[in-house]
């Protein structure tokens, strides 16, 4: 097995701001102020587009439960739970 080089040792403690004062002065830093040449392009390709829903059945469903009339089943309702966990689970 080889050995691994870890780099040097040092005590735990405080953070030596010195190193990270000198390592920021170094740095090319962004004055207010400066333009940034390249304009934006929104991608087409990306764009999700409508949702699959079916807006009507929603209303329908959203007045149903409104109103009282929609069947609410306790056991149903765990059962697609249970179902859309293993799904996420299982990645299909």
């Amino acid at each position: 097995m080889r050995n691994i080089e870890l780099g040097p040792v040092r005590p735990v403690g405080a953070v030596d701001v010195r190193i990270a004062r000198q390592a920021n002065a170094q740095g090319n830093r962004a004055e207010p102020g400066d333009e940034i040449s390249a304009p934006v392009v929104k991608s087409e390709a990306l764009d999700p587009g409508e949702a699959p829903v079916d807006v009507e059945r929603v209303k329908q469903i959203r007045e149903a439960i409104e109103s009282g009339d929609y069947p609410l089943i306790p056991a149903k309702i765990a059962d697609a739970m249970i179902a859309a966990g293993i799904l996420l689970r299982n990645g299909k």
